[in-house]
C-alpha cells in the first residue's frame, strides 16, 4: 500500500512528512542528484502555516522565517494606496512567514529524514511517465525502472512528465510577456521590518520584503522581485532557477524609484546575483487524476506569483491528500475526493490572477485613474472598495480571517 512520490520539493516533502505522520508506507523520487536550497523568497500564507505547525515544524518555520505583519500597495511613485495587517496582526490564529524558498525546502527534507529516514527520498531518479496496473500503478523512471505502488503522485513541478502523460498535447507553460527578476539584497528594513511592499503597476512593478529580521544597524536581507512587460509574441527561454541576469535590462526602469522608506536602485544595484524568470503558468485542466496517479502542486495548478499563493496551495494539496486516504484508504477514491475539494479553488485562483484579480490589482487601478499621483486614497478610490476588493482574493483562495480560524484540523490531532 506504498504511495510514490514524483519530486523532491514542497510539495513532494510536505506529503512524505503527512504520511509518515498518519503512517501511511511511502517513497519519494527526486530528479536531482543533491537537492539544494535553489530559489528567492516566498510566502507562506496562515492556512499553510497552520499546516506546519500541526506537523510540529513551529520552532523550525522560525529559525528561517520572519513573521509577516504588514502588506502594503504602492504607486509608482511611492504613494500609499493601501495598507492592511497580516497574520496574526490580522487576527489569524497563525502567522504568515516571508522565508526563502530554498530555506524551507531544505527544512522539510531535513525534518523528513529525521522522521522516516535517509533513505525517504531517492535522488538522481527522474520521473518519466506512469502506468495503470491491477493493484494501482507504476512510477517509471529514466534509468528504466519501474517501481510498482499502490498510488501514485505527481509532484514534479510545471514540467511534470506525469502531466505531459495526462496532457499530451498541452505544449509549453503559457508566457504572458513578463519577465521577473528575482534577488536578495541586504539593505535598510523599511516600515519597521517584517513588511512587504507592492510598488508600481501592470506593466512596471517592484514586490520587496524581508526573509531575516533587522540587526543592530537596521539592515536585513531584503527578497525583491522586479517585474516588467514586454511583448508576449516575443520568444522567451525556458524558466530556470539558475539563470543570471544583467540588471542593466531593467534597472533604468526604476531609476527614479527612489522613496523615503525605499532606494529601488540602490535595492537592485546591492544584490549579489540577479535570476531572471518568465512569468508563466498553465491552463487549469478538467482534470488530475487519472486512477491511481494524480498532481499536486505546480504539476497541477501552476499559477502566477500573486498573492502568494503557490507554495500554501502545494502544501495544502499534500494535507487534504493525506486527510482523504484517512478518510477513504490508499485507494483511487482518496485522490478523486483530494481533486474535488482543491481543484475549483485552484482553478479559480489561476483565472482571478490572469485577469488581475489577484490583490495587486488595485496598482494598474490607480494608475489608470491617476498615474499613480494623489495626496490620500480616498480622493481616487474608496477605502471600502480597496478592503473589498482584498477580502475577496483571501476567501477565494481559502485564507478568509473567520472561514480558517473556524476550519477543523486538516489531519486529527489524535493521528
Amino acid at each position: 500500500m506504498t504511495v510514490l512520490i514524483a519530486g523532491g520539493g514542497i510539495a513532494g516533502l510536505t506529503l512524505g512528512l503527512t504520511l509518515h505522520q498518519i503512517g501511511v508506507p511511502f517513497r519519494i523520487f527526486e530528479s536531482t542528484p543533491q537537492i539544494r536550497p535553489l530559489g528567492v523568497g516566498i510566502n507562506l500564507q496562515p492556512n499553510a502555516v497552520r499546516e506546519l505547525l500541526d506537523l510540529g515544524l513551529e520552532a523550525k518555520l522560525d529559525a528561517i522565517g520572519v513573521k509577516t505583519r504588514q502588506l502594503g500597495f504602492y504607486s509608482k511613485l511611492g504613494k500609499t494606496i493601501w495598507e492592511e495587517p497580516r497574520g496574526t496582526w490580522a487576527g489569524y490564529a497563525w502567522p504568515q512567514y516571508s522565508v526563502h524558498r530554498g530555506a524551507l525546502q531544505m527544512m522539510l527534507l531535513k525534518a523528513l529524514q529525521d522522521r522516516a529516514g535517509t533513505d525517504a527520498v531517492e535522488t538522481a531518479a527522474r520521473a518519466t511517465g506512469f502506468e495503470t496496473t491491477a493493484g494501482g500503478a507504476d512510477l517509471c523512471l529514466e534509468d528504466g525502472r519501474r517501481i510498482s505502488g499502490r498510488l501514485v503522485v505527481a509532484a514534479d513541478g510545471i514540467h511534470s512528465a506525469l502531466r505531459a502523460q495526462m496532457v499530451p498535447e498541452e505544449g509549453a507553460p503559457i508566457w504572458n510577456g513578463k519577465i521577473l527578476w528575482r534577488a536578495t539584497t541586504r539593505a535598510p528594513a523599511f516600515f519597521g521590518g517584517s513588511a512587504m511592499a507592492m510598488i508600481g503597476h501592470d506593466t512596471l512593478r517592484l514586490v520587496a520584503y524581508p526573509i531575516s529580521g533587522p540587526d543592530a544597524a537596521g539592515m536585513a536581507t531584503i527578497n525583491w522581485i522586479a517585474e516588467k512587460a514586454f511583448d508576449p509574441s516575443a520568444p522567451w527561454k525556458r524558466e530556470d532557477w539558475n539563470r543570471a541576469a544583467d540588471i542593466n535590462d531593467f534597472l533604468p526602469d526604476f531609476a527614479d524609484w527612489q522613496f523615503d522608506w525605499i532606494d529601488v536602485p540602490a535595492l537592485i544595484k546591492g544584490a549579489e546575483v540577479v535570476f531572471e524568470y518568465p512569468m508563466v503558468d498553465r491552463n487549469p485542466l478538467h482534470a488530475w487524476t487519472d486512477g491511481a496517479v494524480t498532481l499536486i502542486g505546480d504539476a497541477a495548478h501552476p499559477t502566477y506569483p500573486v498573492g502568494s499563493n503557490g507554495a500554501s496551495q502545494a502544501i495544502l494539496d499534500a494535507r487534504i491528500i493525506g486527510a482523504q486516504i484517512l478518510e477513504h484508504g490508499v485507494e483511487p477514491a482518496a485522490l478523486q475526493a483530494y481533486e474535488a475539494i482543491c481543484r475549483p479553488v485552484t482553478s479559480g485562483v489561476i483565472e482571478a490572477n490572469r485577469a488581475g484579480g489577484g490583490p495587486d490589482g488595485v496598482l494598474q487601478q490607480v494608475e489608470d485613474l491617476c498615474g499613480g499621483a494623489f495626496g490620500h486614497i480616498s480622493e481616487v478610490i474608496p477605502e471600502a472598495e480597496l478592503a473589498a476588493h482584498a477580502a475577496r482574493y483571501k476567501m477565494l483562495a481559502g485564507f478568509s480571517i473567520d472561514e480558517l480560524n473556524a476550519r477543523p484540523r486538516t489531519i486529527p490531532a489524535e493521528v
